[in-house]
């Protein structure tokens, strides 16, 4: 099983940051970044061979791989996203769709979690070939990406256009993808970005759940996370991500 990180995102909102850098590159703890904060949550579940989906100010990337392999025992693959500035990212998780095969655990490189969010996708039972991070504790607004669930307690719905109070939680962004996903999820995401190019991958799931596929859940419980969109959610990660 692969690392895969979703690190394209030009991350407008976090300028001047962003100006030069992908957001997973931006700093969260001294000089650790979001990015070296997954590649090592991924290394410690000992998934070191990660793919990286770049995109926007890619080369920064580039310029950091072999630092970041030795700093983190990994070896990285980066997949490269020509559309990064123009779609959204159901378009960039289907440029990674040649290793889907080999089993991935997802993370998106804006989000800062401890490494209990891997071992809790990892050490789930085996009920369907897509798991999702759920965070069921959280009090939930607008901005996030909720999810309801069918009376068996898998994935019904997953969008950022519900009503909080319908919700039974927030997808944090951590997916355990096994291999037999592989072809139906590749078709899924292109289906998604073909309709729309600016729809996210979880739409894909979605279209997924809208197929009859079986996604299931992991809660996560009661942690400490933030997806860094904003300069108010950095200054949030920079207080939590110094105690993982």
């Amino acid at each position: 099983m692969l690392g895969m990180v979703l690190a394209a995102g030009a991350g407008r909102r976090l300028r001047p940051y962003t100006d030069t850098l992908p957001k997973a590159l931006v700093p969260v703890d001294g000089d650790t970044t979001i990015m070296d904060i997954s590649l090592r949550n991924l290394a410690a579940v000992d998934l070191r061979d990660v793919v990286v989906i770049v995109g926007y100010a890619a080369e920064a990337v580039h310029e950091r791989k072999e630092a970041l392999e030795r700093r983190h025992g990994v070896k990285l693959t980066l997949v490269h996203n020509d559309k990064a500035e123009e779609w959204n990212n159901a378009y960039s998780l289907w440029c990674a769709r040649d290793h889907f095969g080999e089993g991935a655990l997802l993370v998106n490189g804006d989000t800062v979690h401890p490494v209990s969010v891997e071992e809790t996708l990892l050490s789930a039972p085996v009920t369907s070939d897509v798991l999702l991070a759920v965070d069921n504790v959280k009090v939930l607004a607008d901005e996030e990406m909720k999810v309801t669930l069918t009376p068996e307690g898998d994935l019904a719905r997953i969008t950022k256009l519900m009503n909080p109070a319908e919700a039974a939680g927030e997808y944090i962004g951590a997916t355990l993808i096994r291999p037999g996903a592989a072809e139906r999820l590749a078709d899924a995401l292109k289906a998604t970005f073909e309709r729309d190019p600016q729809l996210y991958y979880e739409d894909g799931y979605a279209e997924m759940v809208a197929r009859g596929e079986k996604i299931s859940i992991a809660p996560i419980g009661r942690v400490d996370w933030v997806e860094v969109d904003n300069h108010d959610d950095l200054a949030k990660a920079r207080e939590i991500a110094c105690r993982y």
